[in-house]
């Protein structure tokens, strides 16, 4: 399988028609269809369903495309990674986190190397735990902010100096908002937002889980996520109350939302990672650098 024919099945997939990719590819049509045939003979399954006007993907054309992007993306990080070898420093660093104001703290960095070493560019993935820590494991990011409760036990780490407080983001005219906190009680019967990584059992203390006291089967979720954007959404269309972390969401004056703190008090410690034995480029040897300065005690 050559690198170069799987950016051509990409590039198929994502116009959906034969002609379409050719052209954005600078080749003949006739050229194109070969190299596909060829492809689908050399891995024993029909990627493509072709249609008169358009084409599709077939079962096994879905799982190839996943895959096409995975390598496409871990050789074109590659090659940046060689490129960066000079004695200027230079190159790409790549960083996948879920929602935080935390963030605050490795943009603070960024912005420091950014002044010192314009050569070297950072590229930003948000998404859950599960989605930053598969990135990771294939190599695909070089670090990744975590939010607890996660498992840290395949990689190094090193805790952010803030926490985040846990709440309950709710409509202005919900009787509820009229509370300074909310308590466990107050959640009984009420239609709940609440995150997926948050909710599920992992080795480790899942003190999200513990602050229910054995209750949260007992609550209605009606809604799960994993970023807390479309739960605002939902939240705003009178959906239900989201459990989410603070300065996520939109609460000023001028929003229909506000936010309540969870009493007891419920934060979540916040963890930069990256896998165990990692090699970095000097780009991120020099960012990995700058992060043990400035949270190692």
């Amino acid at each position: 399988m050559e690198i170069r024919v799987l950016k051509y099945f990409l590039t198929v997939a994502r116009e959906g028609t034969i002609t379409g990719a050719a052209n954005s590819l600078h080749l003949t049509q006739p050229t194109l269809s070969r190299q596909l045939m060829d492809l689908e003979k050399e891995l024993g399954h029909k990627l493509l369903i072709r249609g008169k006007h358009n084409v599709s993907l077939t079962q096994e054309g879905m799982i190839l495309r996943k895959r096409a992007e995975e390598i496409v993306d871990m050789v074109e990080k590659t090659e940046s990674e060689f490129q960066s070898i000079t004695d200027i420093v230079s190159g790409d660093i790549y960083i996948g986190g879920g929602e935080s104001d935390c963030m605050k703290y490795i943009a603070e960095i960024i912005k420091e190397i950014q002044t010192d070493y314009p050569d070297i560019k950072f590229h930003i993935h948000s998404g859950n735990a599960e989605d930053v820590t598969e990135k990771l494991d294939k190599g695909l990011l070089d670090f990744g902010v975590l939010i607890q409760p996660v498992d840290l036990s395949k990689y190094d780490n090193l805790s952010l100096p803030a926490k985040d407080v846990w709440g309950v983001v709710m409509r202005k005219d919900s009787p509820l908002a009229q509370k300074e906190y909310i308590e466990l009680s107050d959640l009984y019967g009420l239609p709940l937002i609440n995150s997926r990584q948050a909710m599920r059992k992992t080795s480790s203390k899942n003190e999200f889980i513990e602050w229910f006291n054995g209750e949260f089967e007992k609550l209605n979720t009606v809604a799960t996520i994993n970023l807390v954007y479309n739960a605002a959404v939902m939240v705003k269309a009178g959906i239900g109350y989201a459990i989410t972390l603070d300065k996520l969401v939109d609460v000023s004056k001028e929003s229909e939302l506000c936010f309540r703190p969870l009493k007891p008090c419920l934060e979540s410690r916040l963890d930069i990672v990256w896998k165990k034995y990692q090699v970095f480029s000097p780009a991120a040897t020099l960012f990995l650098e700058k992060l043990k300065e400035r949270f190692s005690c």
